[in-house]
């Protein structure tokens, strides 16, 4: 006794649906019609979803460019000029971080 039914080729089961869809009614064919068009629909979209903005955004790098013959000072200067630059951008961002810990009534963040 087999636990599996008999296989059958692609031809009987064509057959076998164009039998089951000849003896119903109207309304169930128009149903199920209706029902596979929605599952298709649905799954084209989620292939479709699923290869839009994939790829992300592209990155874009900025580079600085100097002269080849500039003078270590001038670097230093540019360094210590940086430097003062990023110190300047933390202390308003502290600054920022402690006016809004005061405003929500936190005495110090530190």
């Amino acid at each position: 006794m087999s636990v599996f039914p008999p296989v059958f080729g692609p031809k009987a089961v064509w057959r076998d649906l164009k039998n089951f869809l000849v003896n119903q009614d109207r309304e169930k064919v128009i149903g199920l019609t209706l029902a596979l068009l929605v599952t298709g629909i649905v799954l084209i979209l989620f292939f479709v979803d699923s290869k839009v903005n994939t790829e992300g955004a592209p990155i874009v790098i900025y580079t600085d460019s100097w002269n080849a013959d500039r003078s270590d000072a001038e670097i230093i200067a540019d360094q210590q000029r940086d430097q003062a630059e990023a110190e300047r951008r933390a202390a308003e961002r502290r600054q920022t971080y402690q006016d809004l810990a005061n405003a929500v009534g936190m005495d110090d963040i530190n």
